[in-house]
Order: structure tokens, then sequence, then C-alpha cells
């Protein structure tokens, strides 16, 4: 198994705390300096015409992109421990949790969109973290509401950890890189510290990967 990854992908990170919980470490970790432009570069689109990341390699197999549907993967290949709940409820609640950060809101906020704002847009650097700030902002804003419901537990659905807790994770990560205030947001930042306790979160995080900044 290998992985395309970059220490600061929000999508990645997400990845690696499912490789973590599962136990799997990939036998190589080929870096994308994302900052440097190197997902644009021709051998990487070979791998990802999307030029994103993650990407991994499991075997023969094809390629396979997206970071909820490389979860997914591992979650049905390793299946322990589970990531989705047992209950079709529970899992569509799950999955929605998850893909309000990774299909609603990330992907607003990801490079390519922040180079198109002030290259070709011609946008201020200003500019462009006050629209990143902005749409963090309404997710945190959806998330707290849903995780006032009763089906949140110890974490955002009952009281182990799913699909919905790493994606919490990748947004707290987020949130901080683009200084955004998350002290509104009780019930999200108290499942952000339970998450952080655990050790496959902990050494996931963007800070802890090779190449990383002491601080950003």
């Amino acid at each position: 198994m290998k992985i395309y990854s970059f220490w600061r992908s929000l999508a990645t990170y997400r990845v690696r705390i499912a490789l973590n919980l599962k136990g799997i470490v990939p036998e190589k970790v080929i870096e994308v300096n994302l900052m440097k432009g190197q997902q644009r570069e021709a051998e990487f689109r070979a791998v990802n015409p999307m030029m994103a990341i993650p990407a991994l390699v499991d075997g023969d197999g094809p390629v396979m992109i997206e970071s909820l549907a490389i979860i997914e993967y591992l979650d049905e290949t390793h299946p322990s421990p589970p990531l989705l709940p047992k209950d079709p409820r529970g899992r569509a609640r799950v999955r929605g949790l998850a893909q309000l950060v990774a299909a609603d809101s990330h992907p607003l906020i990801v490079p390519r969109v922040r180079e198109y704002l002030e290259h070709q847009l011609k946008h201020d650097q200003q500019t462009v973290t006050a629209w990143c700030r902005h749409w963090h902002t309404q997710a945190l804003t959806g998330l707290e509401t849903h995780l006032k419901g009763k089906e949140t537990g110890k974490f955002a659905h009952g009281d182990q950890v799913t699909l919905a807790d790493i994606c919490i994770a990748s947004q707290a990560a987020g949130a901080k890189f683009f200084n955004v205030d998350t002290a509104p947001f009780p019930n999200f930042v108290r499942i952000t510290d339970e998450v952080a306790k655990i050790d496959a979160f902990a050494r996931a995080h963007p800070l802890k990967q090779p190449g990383a900044p002491a601080t950003v």
C-alpha cells in the first residue's frame, strides 16, 4: 500500500487517522508538495487528473481517490474497529456529518480555490482569508447544530469513534490554520478535545508530519 500525501492536506489527515485507527502502516508515503505546485506536475496528474490528494494504491488495483471513499474502503477491508454504525439511520447521520465537512466546506478552501481567487480573480490575501474563514464558520455552525442532538455522545455519534469524528478533527485543524474562533461552538470543541486524546488522531495531526513547521 502506498499513499500520496502532504503534511498540510486536511483530506490526507483524515485518511492518516483512519490508517492509524486500523493499525495499517503504508509501505510507502509519497509527498506531493501542494505549496510548490507538485500536484500540477504530469507525474501526479497521471495518478489523479483532479490534481488533489490523497490518493491511495493498494496492490494491483486502480488508484483510489477522495478521502471519504478511501476511508470507507479501509473500513470495508479492515473492519476493526468499525468507523460506521451498524444501523442505517446511524450510518446516514455519520456520513452526513462527514460530508458536511469533506463535501460542503473543505472543497471551498483548498489550495486550487485559494489560488484561483488570488491569481485569476485578483483578490488580495486579506479577502481570500476572509473567504476561508466564512466557509469554516458556516461548517462549524452546521456541525454545532447537529451535535446538539441526542444521538451525540462522548463522540459525534454515540460513544465510539466514527467517520464523523475523523472529519471533525480535520475541520478543527483547518480552523486553526485560518485562525477561526471555535469558542462559540462548545460541542464541536468538546469532541475535538476528546479525539485529540487518542493516539491515532494525535500521530496523524498535520503538525506531526515530516516537513511540517513547528507552528502555523
